[in-house]
């Protein structure tokens, strides 16, 4: 007998839709699985095999041919051990098959007939609502992140036995609910506070403009003035994800398999902080059957890169394009595949081997050539696409002894929210900018005309500096940002002058 089971197989970030056809007929016992099966799919029918036999049903002792669809994509992970298993049980008249066109199955099934979690469930349960599929049923663990979309059920099995018993009677099961606005009106975010900060007051202002308009930053000093400390504290002073956003983010940790035994939706913005011997591919994305990396899992977050010049330049270089465009692009022989990648740059570096150039206090032992070598390891191109290059210097010894003095991180999280809200209210007719250092050049020429006076000293330090026409931008783009966390419509004099002083390394070089 043949029986159509529906499942699905991830190509990115989106899901395809997948058949699991089963014919058991006459012949010699054994199982036959085609359609570009992987290794872990070929060993499905040894855990398919063995777990129908531990949750009390026979397995047939004939010929068994699974074929999934379409034969010319590739198929891989054990997401389709259960429809398998609910196959080889409707061919085999063990279950009922009329309902089997109704719902699609995903889902890992342990020795003892147990359903354990898979990746990509958010994707999937997304394609399926698409494509018109009424019902879904997945391993309980994963309930939570399927039911986050909306119009299609979700039922969430413990066991094989479950699943058997929801195909031949339906009516005792309740899909699973969930209201995603409800669930991140409720988040709080729990991590570190600003005020646990001592000092260093132009690097908390830095850090606002950062978490207002989304500019990239990079922090400059020597050990232990507190650069990692102030970077840590920016994802507690960004405005809360939208369902949109979290909806996007959600999605790419599912791909990623982040979200096993972990509820539902993503509700706080993502921190990634690799190490500095990461590899490029860690960083962007890869392998043959591509999976998102650190800047696509940081999307709609933070991307910490602490150390920055330990960072091989090769590496560092692969971030250019995603740094400008806010996607990755990974192309390989079968398949190219675009991930999202909208994330915020924050970097901390030494200004120089030993890490003293410019102390007050200790002196710097290395030559010139060594800061000159150390400093080539970021090139101009890399540097010209950070907005905020901000000096952090040592801590005063009274600053060292007192109690921290600073704000709290709600008070500045209100004005940055304010400020994005301006942002939102200027681009509510052009959906592609989310915040200012997203502007193109064409909004550069509507939202950022100077004055006389503010278009001279923007020429001046062009020229003292070098900058380029991107630093230039970037500076235009970090003006409307401190204009809007002041609540002013045009730039002024003031807001231009600020933005400047943010190219620390410009002038050290």
């Amino acid at each position: 007998m043949l029986a159509r089971v529906w499942s699905a197989s991830l190509v990115g970030i989106d899901a395809v839709k997948v058949g699991v056809e089963v014919d058991v007929s006459g012949g010699l016992p054994g199982i036959v699985v085609v359609g570009l099966p992987d290794t872990a799919v070929q060993e499905s029918k040894e855990r398919v095999k063995a777990a129908l036999k531990n949750a009390g049903y026979a397995f047939p002792m004939r010929r068994i041919v699974i074929n999934l669809t379409p034969a010319d994509l590739r198929k891989e992970g054990p997401i389709f051990d259960l429809p398998i298993s609910v196959g080889i049980l409707a061919a085999s008249e063990q279950i009922s098959a009329e309902l089997l066109g109704d719902y699609l199955f995903l889902g890992e099934v342990s020795l003892d007939g147990s359903l354990r979690p898979v990746a990509g469930v958010l994707p999937i349960a997304a394609a399926a609502q698409r494509l018109g599929i009424t019902g879904l049923v997945v391993p309980a663990a994963n309930a939570q992140e399927a039911a986050v979309v909306q119009g299609i059920s979700v039922y969430g099995c413990k066991h094989l036995a479950e699943v058997a018993d929801l195909l031949n009677n339906p009516e005792r099961y309740v899909p699973v609910k969930l209201d995603g606005l409800k669930e991140l009106a409720t988040a709080q975010f729990a991590g570190p506070d600003l005020k646990d900060v001592k000092g260093q007051v132009h690097a908390r202002r830095a850090l606002e403009i950062a978490a207002a308009g989304g500019h990239n930053l990079i922090f400059v000093g020597p050990p232990g003035s507190g650069k990692t400390m102030l970077a840590r504290r920016l994802p507690g002073i960004l405005p809360p994800l939208s369902f949109q956003e979290a909806l996007e983010v959600t999605q790419i940790h599912s791909v990623a398999g982040l979200l096993k035994n972990r509820g539902s939706l993503v509700s706080d913005r993502p921190f990634r902080s690799p190490h500095h011997s990461a590899s490029g591919p860690s960083l962007v994305g890869g392998g043959s059957f591509p999976r998102p990396g650190e800047i696509s899992l940081a999307h709609r977050g933070i991307l910490f890169l602490d150390e920055l010049t330990e960072f091989k330049r090769d590496v560092l270089e692969f971030l250019r394009q995603p740094l400008e465009d806010g996607y990755v692009t990974i192309s390989r022989t079968r398949q190219s595949v675009s991930f999202p990648a909208q994330f915020t740059l924050v970097a901390s570096t030494n200004p120089c081997p030993c890490g003293y150039f410019g102390d007050s206090i200790q002196a710097c032992t290395c030559t010139p050539r060594h800061r000159e070598q150390y400093w080539a390891k970021l090139s101009g191109p890399l540097m010209d696409r950070i907005d905020l290059q901000v000096a952090v210097n040592r801590l005063k010894p009274e600053e060292i002894t007192r109690q921290p003095t600073g704000e709290e991180s709600a008070p500045v999280r209100d004005r940055v929210r304010a400020a994005r809200e301006r942002t939102r209210d200027r681009f509510k007719e052009d959906r592609t900018v989310g915040c200012n250092a997203e502007m193109q050049s064409q909004h550069l020429r509507r939202w950022c005309q100077l004055e006389d006076a503010s278009r001279n000293l923007l020429e001046g330090a062009i020229r003292k500096l070098g900058l380029s026409a991107r630093a230039t931008d970037r500076i235009l783009k970090v003006a409307r940002t401190i204009a809007d966390l002041a609540g002013d419509e045009n730039l002024q004099t003031p807001h231009v002058a600020e933005a400047i002083q943010y190219r620390t390394i410009d002038r050290m070089q």
